[in-house]
């Protein structure tokens, strides 16, 4: 279940975040300190009302467990882009939750944002985020070389590009 982040989510978030299989792969810091998380909660609980982005929470329906969150986190009105990321619980992976909340943000990019393009970014060696956005009908475009500096070094950016026109596979 997708929904609205509320700032009481942190404590959550922080421990998904706190998990080295989760940050592996990201520009996110392995545990984020209180400050940080008390920020980003903040961001995504603004994001929609601010026009710059968007950002839910997932929900396991059974559990009521929070499992991650999907964002957009930008968007180009002038251009109708917008860049997603998300993170997972590494219990919740392998179970098509991760793509289904993709398809579902995707969609709604499309339909509701009016994004002709919608763009994500996975590092070299993460696969199963690859065949997430693959699934949910991302096609690789290509690396950025270096793209990117953080955790002491440069990072290379294999870019993911869904138009409206496209469809999950």
């Amino acid at each position: 279940m997708l929904r609205a982040p509320v700032q009481e989510d942190a404590v959550a978030f922080g421990r998904i975040l706190s998990n080295p299989d989760v940050t592996r792969f990201s520009n996110w810091p392995t545990a984020p300190s209180k400050a940080q998380l008390e920020r980003v909660m903040k961001w995504m609980a603004k994001a929609f009302g601010s026009g710059k982005g968007c950002a839910w929470m997932i929900e396991d329906r059974e559990s009521k467990r929070l499992a991650g969150a999907i964002r957009y986190n930008h968007f180009e009105a002038k251009w109708k882009c917008g860049q997603i990321g998300y993170e997972l619980h590494p219990d919740f992976w392998g179970k098509g939750l991760m793509t289904e909340a993709a398809v579902a943000v995707a969609v709604c990019g499309h339909r509701f944002f009016g994004l002709n393009r919608i763009e994500a970014w996975t590092l070299p060696g993460n696969t199963g985020s690859d065949r997430v956005l693959e699934k949910s009908g991302f096609r690789y475009e290509g690396t950025l070389r270096q793209k990117a500096w953080f955790k002491g070094d440069f990072h290379d950016f294999r870019m993911f590009g869904r138009l409206a026109s496209d469809q999950a596979a």
